[in-house]
């Protein structure tokens, strides 16, 4: 659960005060986490904090700075009925045998959709049978799902503001979804969070049923499944006490003297003092509920035990691994929870790392951006123990700068530091932007436990250029960083103490996904960029490209073939998201393969009315890196045009979103591969040499 903030800008007229915090903590380069000895000294804690954090932030409004408010063809041949899929797609993910949830889940013959609120489960085997089987709705927002068997793990968010409209952050705990309080008629502004974790099963399809219901506080950072075990990362901010004030009562005369207007808050963050110091453990986090089969509900409480405590500057909040094991529903979820923040998560099968960043409090000459990291091992299946924390250079932008191999823990990070500021202009600073690669391992620290401590780097990636896309491939990594141009850089990781930048490609655009093709190519997709005269990307003639990259020889990686797709209006899901990216190769032992990306784009001129203009469809290619001729060529598209013109005629909101979003590909016994479009509107079904030939369409009902 987390307090969503409200962002208030304040253009404050008084100069500079006097600060009253002290100065923002320095980077912490021995980090590590301390399980809570006593639930005294973890309220002390947590009050520590929460005094610091309230009174930095205050103090800056003093200095003046603008500010944000915490508050909280013909027809094709079809496959016989009985046996199922030679071989079938299923969600992209970066580990093997490391499955990632997302809102489509299929087996070969099921496919599963989360479409509004409603989970809907359709036969798809054999695709001309392909049709809605069942469907059931799911309390809240859904979001994302795993398939295990015949269970579906359902992730979805139940939204509480509190009564009153949300003005004021409140001192109690979660409720379960169905007793939140709805937004109230002036509108909501800020609110709870609850994760709902609901398991269905699914062994009769036409009749799905919910055997598991469990509500935890906090918005999902991430989750993960290894086998029968579910891995969720939740995070939350704390409940402020009621009587917690950010700003004085206004009174016009405090904006004409500055001394006032800094006493009067200095008197203020006394006060906010005195109710954060009399606030009791349970009223910081809430529990959780876990509804019974005859439909009770039971708290989900914490232990202070659970909690482990950094010893770094980060800003107080909860971040909690919640693990379910599928094969014992009845034990419950066991938790372990960060007081602190979490922003990236990346998981092996017996490793779950978290990173997060370092907090300054406010800016600063000399400042850098700065990255710790936690880790988890995760081998048993029922819970998930600490054994170590370290720290990089630099920010990490998303689960692929992470990448755990024979031990070692390689983190590509974009940095970001403060240097020069202007004298005529106060408080305004110089960015300098470069990337790096860190390298840690685990070793024993001098406390009995372990560390990950920093083995080797490369400080400089490019210097003034952020990470677009990183991937990792056994002892070699590849990295793009973009300014202008989009370099694909190699690196040589053989020797994790010495790691080497080998190379560098330099193309217009940049890439933002790489994926691994065999051990030589890598499939890309990205943004073209032409240059204009000065050397700057032309926008206005951007387009979507696919890449295809031999990076057989380090020292001189190739692109061996580019196809751009669409018009300057074009995009694709796929770009930001990789679980929209379908590469699927039927015969594993070949490096060929198909690729599947959902694709959207307008047709100009525009037509009259403006919605059947929409293009929205999956596009297939096949990839081929050892073609001489054709690497990357293009085998049509599958849309659903006339479902989300019917279904939505223009009228489209923000949980029906009629355009396709992924793909499925199947292949039967005889070779024939077919694919599936999947949008809120339904699935669609046709084999691959006619795809503008459809076998089946499964519609989704009132998708609200």
């Amino acid at each position: 659960m987390r307090v969503r903030s409200l962002w208030v800008m304040l253009a404050l007229l008084a100069a500079c005060g006097k600060q009253d915090a002290a100065a923002p903590a320095r980077i912490e380069t021995r980090v590590r986490l301390a399980r809570a000895a006593t639930c005294e000294s973890l309220t002390r804690q947590i009050q520590d904090t929460a005094t610091r954090q309230m009174r930095a932030q205050m103090d800056e409004w003093k200095r003046g700075f603008v500010y944000a408010l915490p508050a909280a063809g013909g027809a094709a041949a079809t496959p016989a009925a009985g046996a199922g899929p030679a071989s079938y797609s299923t969600t992209n993910t970066q580990v093997a045998g490391v499955d990632e949830a997302d809102f489509v889940k299929n087996d070969g013959t099921r496919i599963f959709v989360l479409a509004g609120r409603t989970l809907f489960a359709a036969t798809s085997w054999p695709p001309q049978s392909l049709a809605v089987a069942g469907k059931l709705e799911i309390e809240g927002w859904p979001s994302s799902m795993f398939l295990e068997g015949d269970r579906v793990v359902v992730f979805s968010s139940i939204w509480t503001v509190p009564q009153g409209g949300g003005m004021g952050p409140p001192s109690g705990g979660a409720t379960v979804g169905a007793t939140a309080i709805p937004c109230p008629s002036q509108g909501c502004y800020w609110g709870w969070a609850t994760n709902k974790i609901t398991v269905v099963d699914v062994s009769d399809l036409s009749s799905p049923k919910a055997v598991s219901e469990v509500y935890l506080p906090g918005y999902s950072t991430g989750s993960r499944r290894v086998g029968s075990s579910i891995r969720l990362v939740l995070s939350d901010t704390v409940r402020w006490p009621e009587a917690i004030r950010w700003w004085p009562e206004y009174d016009p005369a405090l904006f004409q003297d500055k001394d006032k207007l800094a006493a009067a808050i200095g008197a203020l963050e006394d006060a906010n003092e005195a109710s954060i110091r009399a606030t009791p453990l349970q009223s910081w986090f809430p529990e959780g509920k876990r509804k019974l089969p005859d439909g009770t509900a039971i708290d989900v409480g914490y232990n202070c035990g659970d909690f482990y405590v950094s010893n770094a500057p980060e800003r107080l909040g909860l971040v909690t691994i919640a693990t379910l094991d599928l094969a014992h529903l009845d034990a419950g979820v066991s938790r372990a929870s960060i007081v602190g923040e979490a922003s990236v998560l990346y998981a092996t099968k017996d490793h779950l790392y978290l990173a997060s960043q370092h907090w300054w409090w406010w800016p600063m000459a000399g400042q850098r951006d700065w990255t710790y990291v936690h880790g988890f091992d995760i081998a048993d299946p029922s819970e998930a123990r600490y054994f170590g924390s370290g720290g990089v250079d630099g920010h990490v932008s998303d689960q692929f700068a992470m990448d755990e191999h024979e031990g070692y823990l390689r983190v590509a990070t974009s940095t970001v530091k403060l240097s020069d500021p202007d004298p005529a202009t106060p408080g305004s600073f110089r960015l300098e932007l470069g990337s790096r690669l860190s390298i840690l391992a685990a070793q024993p620290a001098s406390d009995g436990g372990s560390t990950l401590a920093l083995i080797g780097e490369i400080p400089e990636l490019e210097a003034g250029e952020r990470l677009m896309a990183t991937r990792f491939l056994g002892v070699r990594g590849f990295a793009v960083t973009f300014r202008y141009v989009d370099p694909l850089v190699t690196l040589d990781l053989t020797d994790p103490a010495h790691p080497r930048k080998v190379a560098e490609l330099t193309l217009p655009g940049f890439s933002t996904y790489l994926q691994p093709i065999d051990g030589n190519h890598l499939l890309a997709i990205g943004v073209e960029l032409p240059l204009l005269s000065d050397g700057r990307p032309d926008w206005s003639k951007r387009s979507l490209e696919l890449s295809l990259f031999d990076v057989t020889d380090l020292a001189k990686p190739s692109r061996t073939r580019q196809a751009l797709v669409g018009t300057s209006w074009a995009y694709s899901e796929a770009l930001w998201d990789h679980h929209a990216f379908n590469w699927y190769q039927p015969d594993a032992t070949k490096p060929a393969g198909l690729l599947a990306i959902p694709f959207s784009d307008w047709v100009q001129p525009a037509p009259s009315p403006w919605w059947t203009g929409f293009v929205s469809d999956v596009r297939v290619f096949s990839v081929d890196p050892a073609s001489s001729t054709a690497p990357i060529a293009p085998l049509g598209s599958l849309g659903m045009n006339d479902v989300y013109i019917q279904q939505g005629s223009g009228d489209w909101t923000w949980w029906y979103r009629p355009w396709v979003r992924r793909s499925v590909m199947s292949t039967d016994q005889a070779g024939t591969t077919f694919v599936y479009a999947v949008s809120d509107a339904g699935i669609r079904a046709a084999a691959l040499p006619h795809l503008d030939v459809p076998l089946a369409t499964a519609l989704f009902p009132n998708v609200r």
